[in-house]
């Protein structure tokens, strides 16, 4: 009887050799690809015009005036380079963070309107030093920090309308050095958006802020882990933000006389013209009457206590 051949069995139990697998191929939407610089834009946009209503009304509380005219323009890809390359002189570079990861954001204040706005506050005409200085003046530097802090606020609520703390963004620090700063890597993709400010008689500033569409994208974008959030919309009220520091005219009206065209007409200086104040002064905003009050004096000044409100 013939023995069993031991190689040829040995050879069957060996494991077998594995061969070469072909590199894996996986869709966009398993890999969880971003969306691209020309897909940010629109949202960029939409962002911008929010950005004007809130800048404005936090503009307007922080001068104590009338709300300014913000537009924006519409947002350009760009580099940290041509953003750098862009400036002429003297600015100011803020990075801020949105967040609690504190994605980087950069806000840029060129020198000549923020020592327009120094002059003005001081009770200038808006007056420009020629040469410009090297450095801001520590009264410079202290009215950068308070519109740092009203574009911050205008920002988080121009990218989440609810306050979220996911979308608060902050102030974290300035430099006149861009290079010095260094707010993200110098090939990093950007969307700029420029917003010019007008005020009534006063001369217009801009400012510029640049994102990496990295802060962007998080910003537009509903994580993938979990179903998408749904927000209960909410009915802001009159004494919370952004209705709250409106500034609003209202009229006392001491005087409502009726006179005939022949009489006003014949008008002249020094003439004198009977009138009687009424008990009840009404408080109008918009021609439309919302309270009402009796005349008194505060502090020699001639003031209106409210006594009834509708």
């Amino acid at each position: 009887m013939a023995a069993p051949d031991s190689s040829r069995g040995h050879a069957a139990r060996s494991p077998a050799r594995p061969s070469a697998r072909p590199p894996a191929h996986h869709c966009s939407e398993l890999l969880g690809t971003g969306p691209s610089t020309a897909d940010l834009v629109p949202a960029f946009s939409l962002i911008g015009e929010r950005l004007t209503r809130a800048l404005a009304v936090g503009l307007a509380r922080l001068s104590g005036g009338e709300a300014p005219l913000v537009r924006a323009a519409m947002p350009v890809a760009a580099t940290l380079a041509t953003v750098e390359a862009g400036i002429a002189g003297l600015a100011a570079h803020t990075l801020m963070g949105m967040g609690v990861s504190g994605l980087p954001l950069l806000a840029i204040f060129e020198a000549a309107p923020v020592f327009r706005l120094v002059d003005r506050a001081f009770g200038g005409p808006g007056e420009v030093p020629d040469p410009l200085p090297e450095s801001f003046p520590l009264s410079a530097e202290l009215l950068l920090a308070h519109i740092e802090t009203c574009v911050a606020e205008a920002l988080s609520f121009a990218l989440d309308g609810q306050g979220g703390e996911e979308h608060r963004v902050r102030p974290l620090r300035r430099d006149v050095s861009l290079r010095q700063l260094d707010p993200f890597p110098a090939h990093a993709d950007l969307l700029t958006l420029s917003l010019d400010i007008e005020e009534p008689g006063l001369s217009a500033w801009s400012l510029t802020l640049a994102l990496p569409t990295t802060t962007l994208a998080a910003a537009t974008t509903t994580p993938r882990h979990g179903p998408p959030r749904r927000r209960r919309f909410v009915h802001p009220e009159p004494a919370e933000e952004p209705f709250a520091s409106m500034p609003l005219e209202v009229t006392a009206v001491l005087v409502d006389m009726r006179l005939g065209m022949a009489r006003l007409s014949n008008l002249r200086p020094g003439e004198i013209l009977p009138v009687a104040v009424a008990r009840s002064v009404p408080l109008q905003i918009g021609g439309r009457t919302l309270a009402s009050g009796t005349i008194g004096e505060i502090d020699d000044r001639v003031a209106v206590q409210v006594t009834h409100a509708f």
